[in-house]
């Protein structure tokens, strides 16, 4: 493998990649240089209270009646002002989309559970849970190497 850095300060940024094949170790690298400027905040809302909420801390960022919230690792949860892909172009690499309508930090899962029905349960540090799609799950097979 080669790598080549040049540093022109008057040249717009790019990244070129020449690779076999697409892999998850490609995928990582395409979203980290896709990603913005490292954002480690969210703001959110409480009721009444605007929360500035450490992605970190982010459990799970979900839709849920048209409107997306983070649940926390502290069990609360925060209604977000940004769509899901919006909030996907943000968060660092352990976030992973587990369904259309949610994506999950997975360094918070503790256990999955599958069922007999084929479907599987995601089991976060705090008690929560939610379900995986099979589309995703077939991503995160790939990605994680279950």
């Amino acid at each position: 493998m080669i790598f080549k850095l040049v540093i022109n300060k008057e040249c717009e940024e790019s990244v070129c990649a020449t690779v076999h094949e697409r892999t998850p170790l490609i995928d990582e690298v395409e979203r980290l240089v896709m990603q913005d400027a490292a954002v480690d905040k969210v703001v959110g809302y409480e009721e009444d209270t605007i929360v500035l909420v450490r992605i970190d801390n982010v459990e799970l960022f979900y839709v849920e009646n048209d409107k997306v919230f983070a649940h926390c690792s502290d069990n609360k949860t925060y209604r977000i002002k940004k769509t899901l892909t919006e909030i996907e172009k943000i968060v660092p690499g352990d976030f992973v989309r587990i369904s259309k309508s949610g994506i999950a930090n997975w360094s918070k899962v503790s256990k999955m559970n599958v069922q007999l029905s084929g479907a599987v349960n995601v089991f976060f540090r705090s008690g929560y849970s939610d379900y995986i799609s099979r589309r995703c799950f077939a991503d995160i097979k790939r990605r994680y190497g279950l």
